[in-house]
């Protein structure tokens, strides 16, 4: 485990995102812009099913090398948009198919 992560309590790294940022993180997660001010992805509302799935797989597919390499604010923008995208996933697909393989024995 890093330092850092055991400085700001074992917690995750969406947990830890408005630290990354102070309130430019809050601002930019609020307003859909990032510090500059400037856009940082469509509204997932706006998006049709196809986009939104294409946007969910670019994410998902760039997700490790930006938790392991990127600087600490494209992490934090990576997780808002990840979040926003796949909350309006769940959104549209509340009854969404579920693999029976993927379900552990309770």
């Amino acid at each position: 485990m890093t330092e850092s992560v055991r400085q700001s309590g074992d917690v995750s790294p969406e947990q830890r995102m408005t630290e990354w940022g102070g309130d430019l993180a809050r601002d930019a997660s609020a307003s859909g812009a990032d510090v500059d001010g400037e856009l940082v992805g469509v509204d997932p509302a706006e998006l049709g099913d196809e986009d939104l799935i294409r946007e969910l797989q670019s994410l998902h597919r760039t997700r490790l090398d930006t938790l392991r390499h990127a600087a600490d604010s494209a992490l934090a923008n990576h997780l808002r948009r990840t979040a926003e995208l796949e909350t309006e996933y769940l959104a549209r697909h509340p009854g969404r198919e579920v693999d029976p393989s993927r379900l552990r024995d309770a």
